[in-house]
């Protein structure tokens, strides 16, 4: 049985300013990821964007997805409680 591959790779060249190139490389490698990652990973979000723009959702604001960390949020949080325990350090 054969098993077509759907994510294939493509070679994209791009002229960008080389500053821009020199700090966009340094950024992803301080985040643990490349260049290549980064523009598709930038451009699947202007994708998502377009695609999402026709529905009826709530738009997230270009500050709002500026601050993501790319952290996972357990389901089971308790927001409250974690905020009550923050504080309690914060004036210990």
């Amino acid at each position: 049985m054969h098993v077509q591959n759907t994510n294939m790779n493509t070679k994209l060249t791009l002229k960008l300013d080389k500053t821009v190139i020199e700090k966009a490389k340094e950024y992803a490698a301080s985040h643990n990821g490349s260049l290549s990652k980064l523009i598709e990973s930038y451009l699947k979000s202007l994708v998502n964007q377009q695609d999402n723009s026709d529905k009826d959702e709530i738009k997230i604001s270009a500050f709002v997805s500026s601050m993501r960390t790319g952290k996972k949020i357990p389901a089971g949080l308790n927001h409250k409680k974690e905020y009550v325990k923050h504080l309690a350090d914060k004036y210990k």
